[in-house]
């Protein structure tokens, strides 16, 4: 894991130069030939598979890398540039990126960088300048490691940040914010005009995390709590008085924040279970693929079964599904007596049928794979209008919808949101594990639905 801290415009001098080195893989060539629109086959399998057919894509792609990740890094733009062309890529060669600071304009805050790329022979693939919007205040990240290139069909979650572009950010209580990734991925949701956080802990250990980081907290409210359960016990205060619209969970664990928001009284339940979705944007998927329920309720009932589907209904409605296709997963697509889960998928699509359930086309039970496979439901003979389609995963036990939640992360590159729901306001149990990316998507979620129950909470 690497920790990325970008350097201000007032850091950076006149020579200031980095280097970055990456070795060409095959899926480096597949992907970059495919974001420069060049698909010709030849180009990328059979005899021509070895060569880049975007002729500048590898050296381009290392110098932003260099521009956007590390000087300046996090919070710049590249605004404009001028670059030469030259050379061939292949698989298996070695390209060295660097870039240096040419010439400084206080105007804008602009640095024009003189940028190279050549390969282990030293021929220059490209050079030329680029001029890049610097940032002016300190940014650090954890998290944002580079991993191998996974080629993306879609990105559902682009569609969910624009949406909320339109919003204005909600006021989340941040749990225990006392660490590095705890308080950063906070910030950097408020900065992106999601969230306006109030920071619940320790003053000190809050204060402490934000020097350490050189962050400057003076536009954020601190509540000063002594410990982590006190911390939680004062979010939930703060949402059952409605001076905050969600709860973010910080550097606490998960059970210590659920004991007080699930009691009866005093606590953020209603009438409904409370379950939690994961929202994931699979590469080889071509929607927004929810799985419930993965975090909170272990072995459900039938009756429990019912409350999980609609809340993950009404969250799919939230963010732009009209009518969702909800899949019941057992590990066979039939009826079968011994296998309790499979029982359940029968009871839940009649009750469906019945209006016990709304909102959603139900059919069960499904393995995984008729769920997400037209193909492989095709081959079984399974007629059904969720089979191959599914936008909701409903598992039969937390086990079960964990171990598919992060195999999609893990094994697919799924980026993974998460929220409560069936709570007076949502809630993000985030975890230790999670990146940037997911942390932001995570809190746009919350937007959409806070902004949801506003909008059901104004008069008619």
């Amino acid at each position: 894991m690497n920790d990325f801290t970008n350097r201000t415009f007032d850091e950076i001098s006149v020579d200031t130069t980095i280097s970055a080195t990456r070795t060409l893989t095959a899926t480096d060539v597949e992907a970059l030939a495919l974001a420069a629109g060049d698909v010709e086959g030849f180009h990328v399998e059979g005899g021509g598979g070895d060569r880049l057919s975007a002729q500048g894509a590898a050296a381009i792609s290392l110098i932003a890398g260099l521009l956007n990740r590390r000087l300046p890094g996090p919070g710049s733009a590249i605004v404009a540039s001028r670059f030469h062309y030259a050379g061939a890529c292949y698989v298996g060669d070695t390209l060295i990126a660097t870039v240096k600071a040419k010439r400084k304009h206080d105007e804008g805050h602009r640095i024009e960088f003189a940028c190279k790329c050549v390969n282990q022979h030293g021929d220059v693939l490209v050079d030329g300048i680029a001029t890049v919007a610097a940032p002016t205040r300190r940014i650090a990240y954890a998290n944002l490691a580079t991993p191998e290139i996974i080629l993306r069909r879609n990105d559902g979650f682009a569609n969910l940040f624009k949406r909320c572009e339109a919003l204005a950010p909600i006021t989340c209580a941040i749990v225990h914010p006392c660490d590095r990734d705890s308080l950063l991925g906070p910030l950097e949701a408020a900065r992106r005009g999601l969230i306006v956080p109030i920071l619940i802990g320790p003053e000190a250990k809050i204060r402490a995390v934000a020097r350490a980081e050189g962050i400057d907290l003076a536009p954020w409210e601190i509540v000063g709590v002594e410990h982590s359960h006190a911390a939680a016990e004062k979010a939930v205060e703060l949402a059952r008085a409605g001076k905050v619209e969600a709860l973010m969970k910080g550097s606490l664990h998960t059970d210590e924040l659920m004991e007080t928001v699930v009691p009866s009284t005093g606590g953020l339940r209603t009438a409904r279970r409370i379950s939690h979705v994961f929202v994931l944007d699979v590469p080889t998927y071509p929607r927004l693929l929810m799985v419930t329920d993965a975090a909170i309720n272990l072995y459900p009932t039938l009756e429990e079964k019912v409350d999980i589907c609609q809340n993950a209904i009404d969250l799919a409605h939230i963010l732009g599904i009209a009518q969702p296709k909800v899949a019941i997963l057992s590990a066979v697509e039939t009826i079968n007596p011994k296998i309790p889960g499979t029982l359940d998928a029968a009871a839940l699509c009649k009750m469906a049928d019945r209006g016990q359930i709304t909102g959603a086309l139900l059919d069960g039970p499904l393995a995984f794979d008729n769920a997400i496979s037209i193909e492989a439901a095709r081959t079984k003979s399974i007629r059904s209008p969720v089979a191959g389609e599914a936008d909701i995963l409903l598992v039969p036990d937390l086990e079960a919808g964990n171990m598919l939640a992060k195999q999609l992360q893990y094994l697919a590159g799924a980026d993974a949101a998460g929220i409560v729901c069936g709570t007076r306001v949502p809630i993000v149990l985030t975890s230790r594990a999670d990146n940037v990316r997911t942390r932001l998507v995570s809190a746009a979620v919350l937007k959409l639905v806070a902004h949801d129950r506003r909008e059901k909470l104004l008069p008619k």
